[in-house]
């Protein structure tokens, strides 16, 4: 379904173990939107949006109320978004964000997982400067006139469209996000979004020359995702 499916982070099965992972990133950002702003979705949109995605990911209703009963209750748990860059097998390039609550143990996990599959950690901006910030807008059952229709109304930029037999996805900047998405929004309510976020794209795209190569990635992502504090992951290589 496009490029932003290609670097998105690798789906986890649904196992007991996958469904902790997914549960626990999301009480995260459920806990911090809710302390930030107020508890009620219907006056914080950065909860609301994130309770949205979380129900579409099968998150259950109790985590969502407890993660929320935790913010309102005055816990002192804080969370700090870092971004790590590194260099993996081959000619790729990855992307960590994570929210943690510990900063030093978090940049030793993520070292070793890409230390064991021949990588390295790179300095801020050592791998940014290849990708592009954006915002993805995945809407199935939709036409390309529509939405078109609606960019040009609401005068909005967008960088590309891409249309599938059954979806049509918009492109923007990541900081026009609020924009796009309200419009849409206000002009078909009723519009499901397959893809909502804000996302790292590659500029340029790369592939493996050999299978040594291809599988160590696979360890390497594998082994990212099974960490608590990674919240998503985002590289160059075309699957």
């Amino acid at each position: 379904m496009g490029r932003a499916h290609e670097v998105r982070k690798v789906a986890m099965e649904k196992t007991a173990a996958a469904k902790s992972k997914l549960y626990a990133k999301y009480g995260k950002e459920i806990y911090m939107a809710a302390k930030s702003g107020t508890p009620d979705p219907d006056t914080n949109q950065a909860l609301k949006k994130i309770i949205e995605k979380a129900k579409k990911e099968q998150v259950t209703a109790d985590i969502i109320k407890r993660s929320i009963e935790k913010a309102v209750g005055g816990s002192d748990e804080n969370y700090t978004e870092v971004r790590y860059e590194g260099f993996g097998p081959g000619t790729s390039m990855i992307i960590v964000e994570c929210l943690t609550d510990n900063v030093n143990r978090t940049i030793s996990v993520v070292r070793n997982a890409f230390t064991k599959t021949g990588g390295k950690l790179g300095v801020s901006g050592s791998t940014l400067h290849q990708f592009n910030h954006v915002c993805v807008f995945t809407l199935p059952g939709v036409t390309e006139d529509e939405i078109l229709e609606i960019l040009v109304m609401n005068d909005l930029n967008f960088s590309d469209i891409e249309v599938e037999e059954d979806s049509v996805t918009v492109y923007g900047e990541a900081n026009d996000y609020n924009l796009i998405r309200t419009a849409i929004t206000d002009a078909k309510p009723d519009f499901d979004f397959a893809t909502d976020q804000i996302m790292w794209l590659p500029i340029m795209e790369a592939t493996f020359d050999n299978d040594e190569d291809q599988g160590k990635f696979d360890r390497l992502l594998s082994l990212l995702d099974e960490l608590d504090d990674v919240q998503d992951v985002y590289h160059n290589m075309k699957l």
